[in-house]
């Protein structure tokens, strides 16, 4: 116990195991969800192309995605020791599976040979110390803006997890609120005050016990119910190996395999940047300048992920936002991380207990959450137009298009281009110029690559 205290730090960052315990369930309840999602995601891209699906290719997505995520996380606790979590990056894999697969025609090997390819990219660059050096070189302005449009794409999701926010048929507005009817609407409405008033009223452990009597709300209302297959499952690993590194560039072609490899790469980079960013601010584990102290551990392992990820057929593993969770809940170190990954380990036999948890149960924490990340606002100054109208760009553009890259992307372009615009050249750190342009590539991809077909 006290090697632990002394390797976590517990006592330096004011923790101590049981709140570190705590924390680490916490996330992973907020995170069990993309144990299934993710294959459900995949296997919609694989249908869409017309490839064959086998009867057991959905328990062997669940199995993989559990494992990478589980063994990615430890590494997470134990090397870059921050409370943060991985898992298969959502957004990546449904570019995964009807970008490449079902829109490029990759196979689904070649598609995984895309992600492995873009993680190998990514470590490089980490390695030579150029993606540490480009987030040091992004103004603390940005980063505190990063952090606050992440909490309210996360309050978003939880609005939208919870049935509360929808796309009304027609598709105008794009979105609008759903008045309560239903009883996994009415369920997430309970769970939500219970979740604020144990909040508000200083309890610890608020958010473990509101997912948890929210999920025995939703068992006895019928809005979830225990798999009638039991709590145990027997896993399958046919996903595992299953990349192929030269289907991209035999499809594609040279030129546009590079564009959607580089694209691929800046999502992943930046979503990962933004992420670890923001929450490293909620924890309070920033310095004043909104740098992360070894950030460079914690770069590696989100790395290495992408490439692990790819090697096992089941996407991208990213750095997720749902760990602002357990942050919430008291997380202040990699044990935190070792939790949540052992117990995505034991999701690969037990799955099912996560499926009991239904999203209306974790919805309200995820809202909560939201509102803590926002209240780094206030440390924005948003009257200054210099840093105001990026700020704004940044903190919107997240929920309104579901993407921390796109977000991130007009945050930087807007705020290089205002110090253009004032002549303040010398206030724009070269890596700054350089990132830019790369966004402006970004957004134009699909533009430039009209001209390469």
């Amino acid at each position: 116990m006290a090697f632990l205290a002394r390797y976590f730090k517990f006592a330096e960052r004011g923790t101590n195991i049981l709140t570190e315990t705590r924390a680490g369930v916490t996330t992973f309840m907020v995170m069990a969800y993309i144990i299934f999602l993710n294959g459900s995601i995949l296997l919609g891209g694989i249908q869409a192309a017309k490839l064959p699906v086998a009867a057991g290719d959905a328990v062997s997505y669940a199995a993989a995605t559990a494992l990478i995520a589980g063994i990615m996380t430890i590494a997470m606790g134990i090397v870059g020791r921050y409370p943060l979590a991985l898992a298969a990056g959502l957004g990546i894999n449904a570019i995964v599976a009807f970008t490449l697969i079902a829109g490029k025609g990759l196979t689904v090997a070649g598609a995984m040979g895309v992600i492995v390819i873009e993680g190998i990219v990514i470590t490089i660059l980490v390695v030579i110390g150029l993606r540490e050096a480009i987030m040091a070189a992004v103004p603390i302005a940005l980063k505190r803006s990063i952090g606050v449009g992440i909490g309210l794409f996360i309050l978003f999701i939880g609005f939208v997890n919870g049935g509360l926010i929808i796309t009304p048929q027609g598709g105008s507005p794009i979105v609008a609120l759903s008045f309560p009817t239903q009883t996994a609407q009415f369920v997430f409405l309970l769970g939500l005050l219970i979740t604020f008033s144990l909040y508000v009223l200083k309890v610890r452990a608020a958010l473990i016990i509101s997912i948890a009597v929210t999920t025995i709300v939703a068992l006895i209302a019928g809005v979830t119910k225990v798999p009638d297959t039991g709590l145990t499952v027997t896993p399958q690993w046919n996903t595992l190996g299953n990349f192929d590194l030269f289907n991209a560039f035999n499809k594609l072609g040279m030129i546009t395999a590079v564009l959607t490899i580089f694209a691929i790469m800046l999502s992943d980079f930046f979503d990962t940047m933004g992420t670890v960013t923001g929450i490293a601010e909620e924890a309070g584990l920033a310095t004043p300048d909104g740098q992360v102290p070894d950030i460079g551990r914690v770069l590696v392992v989100d790395s290495v992920a992408a490439i692990a990820g790819g090697m096992a057929g089941i996407s991208s593993n990213t750095t997720y936002i749902e760990s602002a969770a357990g942050v919430a809940e008291g997380g202040r170190t990699g044990f935190a991380s070792v939790v949540t990954g052992i117990l995505f380990l034991a999701a690969i036999f037990l799955s099912p207990l996560a499926l009991i948890i239904p999203s209306q149960a974790t919805a309200p924490a995820l809202v909560l959450v939201g509102y803590l990340m926002f209240t780094l606002i206030k440390d924005v100054k948003v009257e200054d137009v210099e840093d105001g109208l990026p700020a704004l760009l940044t903190i919107i553009l997240m929920p309104l298009t579901y993407d921390i890259t796109v977000g991130i992307g007009a945050g930087f372009i807007s705020w290089v281009l205002i110090k253009l615009l004032k002549r303040k050249w010398s206030e724009v750190h070269p890596l700054m110029y350089a990132v830019t342009l790369a966004f402006v590539v970004y957004f134009a991809k699909d533009w430039i690559q009209t001209f390469i077909k």
